[in-house]
């Protein structure tokens, strides 16, 4: 059964630009579509969650979804929203980059059953590679005007802009290429929609040319807004740099707090955009939030499913065990439970003293607190700390009678050391 698709879309805040007409088409019959990936990189990031949500959603309006990963193009790089030109891959990367891709793609698609509208995956380096350049040229190039070309905005700001570097033939000619994949897709799968970024408008209405002028067909575009926060700052980026969606790059813990730390405004835009609850679910979330925001239910809510959906359910429990484990009444029992890379994801930034484990055995509080790990200045300090109840093991009082030993260890080498609420600092047994 077909769903409304651009209905579903509107809602959710995911509709910038729609062709005339594309709406009724996806209404008359199951439609193929594309979106296409950068394959730069062996995973992608949270910026790229907008577009695999487009893919999504249109599967599950019973309609036929095709992620393109442009091997080719990936050789090129698009210069749509860019000021200088990428570096370029060898194959046998790009195909391990593939192949990574898909991973993580097949955790919002279904690739795997027979249904009609099942997903694919596609390379365009697999149509490109055998082109050569004066076929290209003769059989493409010349349907497209060099005005036509130079009118894109990609094109006219690249040109215009302060950079001395200007622009290559290269990558001026990006848009061909891209236009030629809708081309391709549009014989060999008949696929009659693109969709991507709102940057993408000009790339994507290069091929919907292509297929008017030399298959006499119609392609339709649809793009999405590119995502912004409310402060600001850049919606995917962290003070390290982007959100992955690989867990070897950007942990589970890192990922749910990223989305943790949304907004209200912002949280409220993003369970739109990021989940698959429906209108009334988020509705209730949003209303609930409203009567209690300090609760945080709905950034808790958005973190849950964005967590569960990337990683899985058991990730998003330890992360969320992580968050909370600071205000723990059971903590001591609890941080035993994280993994070393989780706990010291909890405690990044947090000063450490490295120490032998022969040291252990020997350490007195004054040595943990002062002469072994210059947490506090001094000794006194240390003893007045101990005097006035300030100092914590592991989350729990110590006098300066007591005696660290192997039973404190965290993960096997770690023990918290607390002054006060405020200052904390790590001994790493070695």
């Amino acid at each position: 059964m077909i769903k409304n698709f651009v209905e579903e879309l509107q809602w959710r805040g995911m509709i910038h630009d729609t062709m005339p007409g594309a709406e009724d088409h996806l209404m008359e019959t199951m439609r193929s579509a594309y979106v296409g990936f950068d394959p730069t990189a062996d995973s992608l990031h949270i910026g790229n969650l907008v577009p695999i949500m487009l893919l999504a959603h249109y599967q599950r309006c019973g309609h036929k979804p095709y992620a393109l990963v442009g091997g080719a193009t990936g050789m090129i790089g698009d210069p749509s929203g860019k000021s200088s030109e990428r570096n370029l891959l060898d194959e046998k990367t790009l195909r391990h980059n593939q192949d990574a891709i898909k991973n993580q793609l097949a955790h919002f698609l279904d690739f795997e059953s027979d249904v009609p509208n099942s997903a694919e995956l596609v390379n365009n380096y697999d149509w490109m590679k055998e082109f050569s350049f004066l076929e290209f040229i003769r059989d493409v190039g010349k349907h497209i005007t060099v005005n036509y070309m130079m009118a894109k905005d990609s094109v006219k700001n690249r040109i215009s802009s302060e950079s001395s570097d200007g622009m290559s033939f290269t990558e001026f000619t990006y848009q061909l290429v891209q236009g030629y994949d809708f081309l391709h897709l549009y014989r060999a799968n008949n696929c009659s929609i693109q969709m991507g970024g709102s940057d993408q408008w000009g790339n994507i209405t290069t091929g919907t040319e292509l297929i008017r002028r030399i298959a006499q067909g119609k392609g339709f575009a649809i793009t999405c807004p590119l995502i912004t926060k409310s402060d600001g700052s850049k919606f995917g980026k962290s003070e390290g740099g982007n959100v992955w969606l690989d867990a070897n790059r950007t942990s589970p813990y890192k990922f749910y707090q990223y989305w943790l730390n949304s907004s209200d405004e912002d949280a409220e835009k993003y369970i739109k955009i990021f989940t698959f609850l429906t209108e009334n679910e988020i509705k209730a979330i949003v209303s609930a939030h409203q009567e209690a925001p300090h609760q945080r239910g709905l950034q808790k809510r958005l973190a849950e499913e964005i967590t569960t959906m990337v990683h899985s359910k058991s990730d998003f429990e330890n992360a969320e065990k992580a968050s909370n484990i600071l205000f723990s009444k059971t903590f001591k029992a609890d941080i035993k439970t994280l993994d070393e890379k989780t706990f010291l994801d909890v405690f990044e930034g947090v000063p450490q003293a490295e120490i032998s484990k022969d040291e252990l055995s020997e350490l007195d509080m004054i040595g943990a607190l002062a002469a072994k790990t210059n947490f506090l200045a001094s000794n006194s300090d240390a003893r007045r700390a101990l005097k006035e109840n300030a100092v914590a093991v592991n989350k729990e009082k110590v006098k300066e009678d007591y005696q660290l030993s192997e039973d404190d260890l965290i993960n096997g080498k770690y023990i918290i050391l607390n002054k006060g609420k405020k200052n904390t600092y790590i001994i790493k047994v070695m």
